[in-house]
């Protein structure tokens, strides 16, 4: 076996822009996406994300560099001689065919037998749990149904990797998120390479072995998703993934694994975990999740926090909103400061005390791994 199922090499794309310039749709690329890996392209509208994926395709060519499949240089070679398949948003199934003639059609296209074509659709249909359905048409199918038979017509021709350009992108919220779970549980069955396009971040954690931040055609960090939402290596990736607070400061010292930070436009100190190489007196950005923090009562912080656990701060609460799991608070640190604190609601009452009320004067406090420290970008 190869070392890697994809890569790009140092892959720029560029596009005349109506001014009569270019501009840099990719920006020299690098990716190795391992065989049997789900790994997920992500950032916002115009990253460059879809354009990545096309060339991987093969619809379109890179202005430098190279893309690799099974360590084969693919070059200019055209989209129906690469060992890929393509999943769209559309589904772009034919309205006038049954589902099985819809799976069956790229067999035709390379004149499979019958008897070839009949197993194989038959068992791609099994695989996406539609088996028995291949006399219906596909306007009498579900949204969730249409794009089942879409990933099966991508796999029934066995694709050494299955390329999916925000496919559930169409579907209500509900049925994504099952979508989802189905999606991987396919993926790992099959055992094949699935590259997948998305500007959902909940979507990518959820399926993804790892996930590549992308913003403005740059590759910023490739990483678990674990990686990418709890170290990420710069405040668009801690801002992109996930929700966050962010505190401006400038780096006063070092103590042991920690950075101690002054607040901008204070002397409140905050301790944390350094991101990157960092020097006293270097302006910074502390990033806190808002459910990494916790809120106290006087009596509590007197009796359950140690009078020496650096980041405790007074706070007022400025607003609340209940949305069942967890309630979302926001908080005044004072300074012109304001954060959001989530809070999982882990009683069920409906006693009007348990919950916060603003203009309450309380106490807040966050560990020092929870404060991750960057530079600020300019």
């Amino acid at each position: 076996m190869t070392q890697y199922a994809v890569e790009l090499r140092d892959v720029v794309k560029r596009f005349p822009n109506p001014g009569g310039g270019e501009v840099n749709a990719v920006n020299h690329a690098t990716l190795q996406i391992n065989h049997g890996e789900f790994f997920s392209l992500l950032g916002p509208s115009g990253c460059g994300k879809t354009t990545s994926l096309r060339m991987v395709a093969g619809f379109e060519w890179p202005t430098e560099g190279e893309i690799l499949i099974d360590e084969k240089p693919m070059g200019r070679t055209p989209p129906f001689q690469r060992p890929v398949n393509t999943v769209f948003q559309s589904y772009a199934l034919f309205q006038h065919m049954t589902i099985s003639q819809n799976v069956a059609f790229g067999l035709e296209m390379e004149n499979a037998s019958k008897a070839e074509i009949q197993r194989r659709v038959e068992a791609a249909l099994e695989m996406v749990q539609l088996a028995g359905m291949g006399a219906r048409k596909p306007r009498q199918l579900s949204g969730g149904q249409q794009q089942r038979i879409a990933l099966a017509r991508a796999l029934v021709k066995r694709p050494a990797v299955l390329l999916l350009d925000e496919p559930l992108g169409a579907l209500d919220l509900k049925l994504r998120k099952e979508m989802q779970l189905e999606l991987k549980a396919l993926q790992e069955h099959v055992g094949i390479t699935f590259i997948y396009v998305t500007h959902d971040q909940e979507e990518a954690l959820t399926m993804s072995d790892r996930i590549a931040v992308m913003d403005k055609g740059n590759v910023l960090q490739i990483g678990t998703p674990v990686e990418i939402y709890e170290r990420p290596n710069c405040r668009f990736v801690a801002d992109f993934i996930g929700e966050t607070n962010f505190l401006l400061g400038r780096v006063k010292d070092f103590d042991a694994n920690n950075v101690i930070v002054v607040l901008e436009g204070s002397d409140r100190e905050v301790v944390g975990i350094p991101l990157g190489e960092l020097r006293p007196g270097q302006d910074v950005v502390a990033s806190v999740r808002p459910e990494k923090i916790r809120i106290f009562d006087n009596a509590t912080l007197k009796f359950g926090v140690p009078a020496n656990q650096p980041n405790i701060f007074p706070i007022r609460i400025l607003n609340t909103t209940y949305i069942g799991s967890d309630t979302r608070v926001l908080v005044d640190l004072g300074l012109g400061v304001q954060l959001k604190v989530w809070e999982q609601n882990h009683l069920s009452t409906l006693d009007a005390l348990a919950y916060y009320t603003p203009g309450q004067e309380l106490w807040m406090t966050i560990r020092p791994e929870n404060i991750l420290i960057l530079p600020r970008d300019n």
